[in-house]
């Protein structure tokens, strides 16, 4: 989850974010970004110098400029705070960024506003234009007129309003792992793995690339490959093994037993994997996108009684 906080200067933006960084939220600051530019310009930082060196970074890349380098630090696995969201093309860039982004108007009445600002010393602000376009954005709004508790109230219950949990099928799981091991692939043609489970636990990977102790296939291993044969031709002269061959072969290697287990490929099985997956003992093979010339060998898998079907994409 990602929420964005805006309000005008004064409403107590800085008191939610705390209450929220006290619930394991991580903090960030639309600003922080502004004073990294300066740091990288050794500049120091003043209010006009932050001014204009926010609308720079807008006019270089765009009204979410300030957005789309903050998002950049952003992961998928914890929930985030994102202080000073001032402009709609802010909300824009974190809408986008996560599944689950909302947008908390702080606000409060003037004089309150105005007598937190004469504490503090601060003027007001000057994007208030596009602070009132944010506004017509927001997913809620937060009153901060009376006390701190009661405001923290109102953000436990937003909060507990807004719970939000999903996670990935064991399909989805499986085949994303077997997306990271393709990356480990030497092959220059087209990088495949496989990911082998038994019990939903992985117990072998394997991934495309030239043997153990050879050169490499992106160094010039594998002489097919590195001249871009045409599809289906020349695979005499392919050295590289494949990624459900190097996964099964792993597992005979450090003495894995197989029988029953499930494969996880991103590619349909080639035919000399498909036996190889057929004597394995495999129940089934789950694949993300078709092989070519792949049909005979799901045709095989099929009259040997292995489970076949597509993973969704």
């Amino acid at each position: 989850m990602i929420i964005g906080l805006s309000g005008r200067n004064g409403a107590g933006k800085g008191e939610v974010l705390a209450y929220l960084q006290s619930r394991s939220f991580y903090a960030h600051s639309l600003s922080d970004v502004i004073r990294e530019e300066l740091r990288r310009q050794g500049l120091s930082e003043t209010r006009e110098r932050m001014i204009e060196t926010g609308n720079a970074i807008r006019e270089k890349r765009g009204p979410g400029g300030l957005a789309t380098l903050l998002a950049e630090q952003i992961l998928p696995d914890r929930n985030y705070v994102v202080d000073s969201v001032r402009h709609p093309g802010e909300v824009e860039v974190l809408r986008g960024r996560a599944s689950r982004f909302q947008l908390w108007w702080v606000d409060a009445d003037e004089a309150v506003r105005l007598a937190r600002m004469r504490a503090r010393g601060r003027g007001g602000d000057p994007t208030a234009q596009q602070l009132l376009a944010v506004q017509a954005l927001a997913d809620a709004t937060l009153r901060n007129d009376g006390t701190i508790a009661e405001l923290q109230a109102q953000v436990q219950a937003l909060l507990e309003r807004s719970l939000f949990f999903e996670r990935p099928s064991w399909d989805e799981y499986f085949m994303a792992i077997a997306r990271v091991v393709a990356s480990r692939s030497n092959c220059v043609k087209r990088k495949v793995a496989a990911v082998i489970t038994r019990d939903r636990r992985i117990i072998s990977t394997g991934y495309n690339g030239t043997p153990r102790g050879t050169l490499n296939c992106n160094e010039g291993g594998c002489p097919r490959c590195n001249s871009f044969a045409e599809g289906g031709t020349r695979l005499d002269e392919c050295l590289c093994s494949h990624g459900e061959e190097n996964a099964i072969t792993q597992a005979a290697y450090h003495g894995v037993v197989l029988k029953g287990g499930t494969i996880y490929t991103t590619f349909s099985p080639c035919l000399i994997c498909t036996k190889m997956i057929i004597n394995a003992v495999l129940t089934e093979v789950v694949y993300n996108a078709d092989y070519p010339l792949g049909q005979t060998s799901l045709d095989l898998l099929r009259e040997a009684g292995v489970k076949v079907r597509r993973a969704a994409a």
